[in-house]
């Protein structure tokens, strides 16, 4: 869904990616940076019950992402390694966001083991949707279908989390959940879409 959106994103990326290039910075470092803004906001403010800001400090963060692909295209700095970065450190933005709220939940003051199991699900599921689709184009196939990409997985976890610290009740369950069920739905798409194609190569 969010890809039909790209276009418009680019409006509003181009500009700031030109203004982080004159600056001298790198793609790679504006990901690097964006990671490491992602994991202390997660890992700092989750654990001790502080949703809300650091949800503002991961979304600020989260930009990033959109940044460093702006300031490859307009410095021409585009390379295969960078894209091979930017995939890895969205693992490492994903875990840590999912980790803040697993040692929230499993500390003996704030014990809920659904919400833990909801976390941990969410975090596997999530590595899973990658790891199908990096292990379909490997293959030379397409995987990139799904109901719930990053995109829609980030939005979805960041706004109950977000509701979660403003006191809305039973969000952060419910958006666990659906994020979940959205994951689960994504690995199976793109498990039926890749056996498809190895079917008819098969037969072709």
């Amino acid at each position: 869904m969010l890809n039909q959106i790209r276009p418009a994103l680019s409006r509003v990326t181009s500009p700031v990616g030109h203004a982080l290039a004159r600056t001298g910075v790198t793609p790679n470092t504006v990901t690097i940076v964006g990671t490491l803004g992602v994991v202390v906001g997660a890992l700092a403010f989750y654990p001790f019950g502080q949703f809300f800001w650091g949800t503002v400090v991961i979304t600020i963060f989260v930009f990033f992402d959109l940044f460093d692909g702006a300031v490859a295209r307009v410095t021409g700095k585009t390379s295969r390694f960078g894209a091979f970065l930017d995939s890895n450190m969205d693992r490492v933005s994903d875990a840590a966001i999912f980790t803040g709220l697993i040692l929230r939940y499993a500390g003996r003051d704030h014990n809920d083991m659904l919400l833990v199991c909801l976390a941990l699900f969410c975090l596997v599921s999530g590595v899973l949707v990658s790891y199908a689709r990096a292990r379909a184009e490997g293959m030379g196939l397409n995987a990139t279908i799904g109901i719930a990409e990053r995109g829609e997985r980030l939005i979805v976890s960041l706004v109950a989390i977000g509701l979660t610290g403003l006191g809305v009740p039973y969000v952060l369950a419910i958006g666990l959940w659906l994020l979940s069920i959205a994951s689960a739905i994504t690995v199976a798409q793109r498990y039926i879409a890749v056996r498809r194609q190895v079917e008819a190569g098969e037969l072709s």
